[in-house]
């Protein structure tokens, strides 16, 4: 699964872009793909939300997942 980090997300995980392999478990909604990278890397749980696309489209958390998927991570943004 490739997963697109942007913002503050890319400079917690340290790329823009990651393969992940989650020991052969694949996440099987956005839902668990958060959890996962909540413990995988626990800065996230420090945001106060995030944003999912998956294949280009904007996805809430109860959107399955399938392993070619390519999944975007976008913090929030503020602004003025």
């Amino acid at each position: 699964m490739e997963i697109l980090f942007f913002g503050i997300t890319k400079d917690i995980v340290g790329s823009s872009q990651v393969k992940l392999d989650f020991e052969n478990e694949v996440p099987k909604s956005v839902g668990e793909l958060k959890m996962k990278l909540e413990r995988k890397y626990p800065e996230f749980s420090k945001l106060s939300s995030l944003a999912v696309a998956v294949n280009s489209e904007y996805a809430d958390d109860n959107v399955q997942l399938q392993t070619n998927d390519e999944v975007a991570i976008i913090p929030p943004v503020s602004g003025g």
